[in-house]
């Protein structure tokens, strides 16, 4: 079934797009093939590693595929908006129009040109994002307290060593408070990406770094990877809290686990749990992988969550889509109650679909600021 929803943007730019033109028939079944190996990544990458998550192919062939099938998408999404077009013009008296070659061939050179600018922003070392949240009753001590969120990376072929390096030397420099990493760290086993997460082990804070599970944790050995991660010095929060403190102010980091844990029959995510016993009058900030559990998180009094899972939408339009999926939460900064939900677009995303178009990655600087009482 997942082949064959992957399959029907091919069939739409096949019958819509690649049989009106006017091409000789051997040329237009060569394209046709040509199209449906590309749209079939995840069937190739099912047989390269045993799962559609985690291609291993060698990189540059990863990046041509995600080209090619994210190249088919958009076509796919112009095709439909022409079709659009050539209803309406049918159903105005003397409206109706043919749609030349030449006009074809521009949506197919825009939709490639668009994939190409979707890739090289998908896989490039994100660009720094500041922003700055006002918590109530936050201690002074941790007024203009520094919080680096990486979240999403995805290590992996398309994200392998070196980028991970480069993400890892780019968040030092900022010489950060606190780094929290908000899950989906990988794409493969512990042995297949042993090397590529290596690096992380170098990323320094003050106060140290933290880390909770995503979902793409439980499909490649959630306890192997969880218990390599505390190896390489991070701090894992799995329905639990610390409490940093600074000249006797106090302030509580809590973690959960992810939803993908009920399926295996693992430790559920419990954002009481990972709150209950934080001291009396500690503003928390959560972390939490998924944003969609965000109104429980405010009506339990917790001050900050970060997250990730979206990766933004990837594409600007499309992200409704992730919208719906995430109840609303795709991008950016919410206000749930006292509560300031921030959905990170992602340090890396999923390299079975790496493209971005309006939702540009990001490495994500949290700046603590004291606010005064609602109110006044």
């Amino acid at each position: 079934m997942f082949h064959l929803i992957f399959g029907l943007p091919w069939l739409l730019v096949v019958t819509r797009f690649l049989w009106p033109l006017h091409l000789p028939l051997a040329a237009k079944y060569t394209i046709a093939l040509l199209l449906l190996v590309a749209s079939q990544f995840h069937f190739w990458s099912k047989l390269s590693s045993g799962s559609v998550l985690c291609p291993e192919f060698p990189r540059p062939v990863v990046v041509l595929f995600n080209w090619a099938f994210g190249g088919i998408i958009l076509l796919a999404l112009l095709q439909l908006l022409l079709d659009a077009a050539t209803l309406v013009g049918a159903l105005i008296p003397g409206g109706s129009f043919s749609v030349p070659d030449g006009f074809r061939y521009a949506m197919a050179g825009l939709a490639a040109c668009l994939a190409a600018i979707g890739v090289m922003q998908a896989t490039r070392i994100p660009p720094l994002k500041d922003i700055e949240v006002g918590i109530q009753g936050l201690p002074r001590q941790f007024d203009g307290y520094t919080i680096l969120q990486l979240t999403d990376l995805h290590i992996s072929r398309l994200f392998p060593a070196a980028w991970a390096r480069a993400v890892v030397e780019r968040s030092n420099i900022l010489g950060v408070d606190l780094i929290a990493i908000t899950g989906d760290l990988i794409d493969g086993t512990l042995d297949v990406r042993r090397a590529d997460v290596e690096p992380l082990r170098d990323l320094r804070a003050t106060d140290g770094v933290y880390v909770i599970p995503g979902n793409h944790e439980y499909y490649f050995g959630y306890a192997a990877w969880m218990q390599h991660y505390a190896s390489m010095g991070m701090v894992t929060l799995e329905n639990r809290h610390v409490v940093l403190d600074r000249g006797g102010g106090r302030l509580v980091l809590a973690g959960v686990t992810d939803r993908a844990s009920r399926g295996g029959g693992l430790t559920a995510p419990d954002i009481e749990a990972a709150v209950d016993g934080s001291p009396d009058g500690a503003p928390v900030i959560l972390l939490d992988h998924q944003p969609s559990e965000a109104p429980r998180a405010a009506a339990l009094g917790v001050k900050l969550q970060l997250s990730g899972h979206t990766h933004g939408g990837l594409i600007v339009g499309l992200d409704r889509l992730a919208a719906r999926a995430n109840a609303g939460y795709v991008s950016g900064r919410y206000q749930i109650g006292a509560m300031t939900l921030y959905v990170n677009n992602g340090t890396g995303l999923w390299p079975g679909f790496a493209l971005r178009l309006g939702r540009p990655s990001e490495l994500t600087r949290v700046t603590l600021r004291q606010a005064a009482p609602s109110g006044l």
